[in-house]
């Protein structure tokens, strides 16, 4: 075939995503991978021919374009040549959310329909036995293999380091990620290598960052604020990732500060940590830092707010979600701040409207719709859910936001937390948000417990700042006093450290579990 042919199959396909940067500097650091004793620097060349090695090594074994592959990997350089090598082929990855628990990564694998699976033993306990029991024909591991798997890197690197990609569809298949389950058992979400390359190109047309840049990410590699959030932009334009294991607050910072990163993103209980290491943060050198994003929680404001004065560089938040193209709200093209609180504009090339209960659009507060050539074709497999979510090219995104005069969005909380309680609607994002105000207050989670006469009351469990000894009368006066009654929790409890799931989001079915075990499935009576 010719160069052309081989350049326009490139294009179209997500898995030569930073090609672009291949070619101009394949001597260039792309990763740095800190899960070793060593660091391990990988250049853009190096990353290009070993993910078309493993293009070639899957399709070699008989996956074909359009077959499910698992992924259970942690934090390492090779999660990323997996998931866009399997792209190049046709084949489409599945990451797995490593912390799950058997019975949810076992249902994941069944409703893909895997084949095939590259799996790190040591990241879950559970992945090897449901690997074999699913009966997938092909079972690539990391080192040493387990009886029956193929040694990753010894297979890769019997491959050639080139690869010929086949000619795809704009609408095929390029990953399917799943939700995180919140509400249910988890769902497949479809991604189209259109869909998304539209979303790099708008990244590129809009926000290009220096080759310079240098970003730092320790939140999961399965989870969109790392790949959507640093992988791919920093990639695209010729920066550097530094990639660490896991989370771990006084590493995260001294990595900041050693390999003199501009960028990092996270979530919200991530930068809490992070912000209880003073002796670090006084101590080390973070001039070098450009800019802080924020996102896939609810943000306070006061933590934004904290985290700008402490660093000394620009802090915002950030919305999107997997199914959304990923990212349609985003800072200002023309340079204004955005105010803490709020998540930006609409970016230029997709369409966003607020939707009221009603069904029809509302001109400053409602559900988030968006329809753009990001979002997703549909749920696997979920055709009734489909109906429900997708309308006419809309999705519904069940997330509540306000506009401002200004046109910038608010997230106010998602659609399925709120309840109601004595005939008022209550969202638990706004009386976290209040409670947070408190000096006293470090984190909190507030959930809904049955009333005898109310329906339905909030409760909150809060973790106190360091130092604090706020007790439970005084935060439910607080909240009186600065809120709505109606709003105000019932019940305050106290707790060292709340719980997490995979991406470091705060688990409300967690909460919502030791809520109920500490009243009683009864609920609460009274006032």
């Amino acid at each position: 075939m010719t160069s052309t042919n081989l350049a326009s199959r490139k294009s179209g396909n997500l898995g030569y995503w930073c090609d672009a940067a291949v070619q101009s500097a394949p001597q260039s650091v792309a990763m740095i991978d800190l899960s070793g004793q060593e660091p391990r620097d990988v250049s853009y060349g190096e990353f290009d021919q070993r993910a078309d090695r493993f293009a070639a090594l899957i399709s070699g074994l008989g996956l074909k374009p359009g077959d499910r592959m698992a992924m259970a990997i942690g934090n390492r350089f090779e999660f990323v040549e997996v998931m866009y090598g399997a792209m190049r082929a046709g084949i489409v990855p599945v990451p797995l959310n490593i912390k799950l628990g058997a019975e949810t990564l076992a249902y994941t694998m069944k409703d893909a329909g895997c084949v095939g699976a590259v799996v790190e033993p040591g990241c879950n306990a559970h992945i090897v036995r449901l690997a074999d029991e699913a009966g997938l024909k092909i079972k690539l591991a990391f080192g040493p293999a387990p009886a029956g798997w193929q040694d990753y890197e010894r297979a890769l690197m019997t491959m050639p380091a080139s690869f010929d990609p086949p000619a795809l569809d704009p609408d095929h298949h390029s990953f399917q990620a799943y939700t995180s389950g919140s509400t249910g058992r988890p769902k497949g979400v479809v991604l189209t290598h259109a869909g998304q390359l539209w979303w790099i190109r708008c990244v590129q047309k809009y926000w290009t960052p220096p080759p310079t840049e240098r970003g730092l990410t320790a939140v999961p590699l399965y989870h969109k604020n790392a790949m959507a959030g640093q992988i791919k932009p920093m990639l695209q334009c010729g920066g550097s990732v530094v990639i660490l294991p896991n989370f771990e607050p006084r590493r995260f910072l001294e990595t900041l500060s050693k390999f003199r990163c501009t960028f990092t993103t996270g979530v919200p209980s991530v930068f809490t940590m992070v912000l209880q290491q003073k002796d670090l943060i006084e101590r080390l050198d973070f001039s070098h830092l450009k800019k802080i994003t924020v996102g896939s929680a609810p943000t306070p404001k006061e933590l934004l707010d904290t985290l700008e004065r402490v660093f000394g560089c620009p802090v915002g938040e950030s919305y999107g979600l997997t199914e959304g193209g990923p990212v349609m709200i985003g800072p200002p093209l023309d340079g204004r701040k955005v105010p803490h609180g709020s998540c930006g504009v609409i970016w230029p090339e997709g369409e966003v409207k607020l939707v009221g209960t009603d069904g029809r659009e509302h001109p400053s507060y409602g559900e988030l719709w968006v329809r753009n050539p990001g979002v997703t074709p549909g749920y696997y497999n979920l055709p009734e859910v489909n109906k429900q979510r997708l309308v006419d090219g809309w999705l519904k995104t069940g997330d509540l936001f306000s506009l401002d005069a200004q046109g910038f969005y608010y997230f106010r909380g998602r659609t399925d937390d709120m309840f109601n309680s004595g005939g008022e609607n209550v969202y638990p994002l706004e009386v976290e948000n209040l409670l947070l105000r408190h000096a006293g207050v470090a984190e909190v989670s507030v959930v809904p417990v049955p009333h005898k006469i109310k329906g339905k009351v909030p409760v909150a469990m809060v973790v106190r700042a360091r130092g604090s000894a706020i007790d439970e009368a005084a935060l439910k006066q607080f909240a009186i006093d600065n809120g709505p009654t109606y709003a105000h929790p019932r019940r305050v409890f106290f707790t060292e450290a709340l719980p997490l799931n995979g991406p470091g989001k705060i688990d409300r079915k967690v909460v919502q579990k030791q809520v109920t075990e500490l009243i009683g499935p009864a609920g609460l009576g009274g006032a």
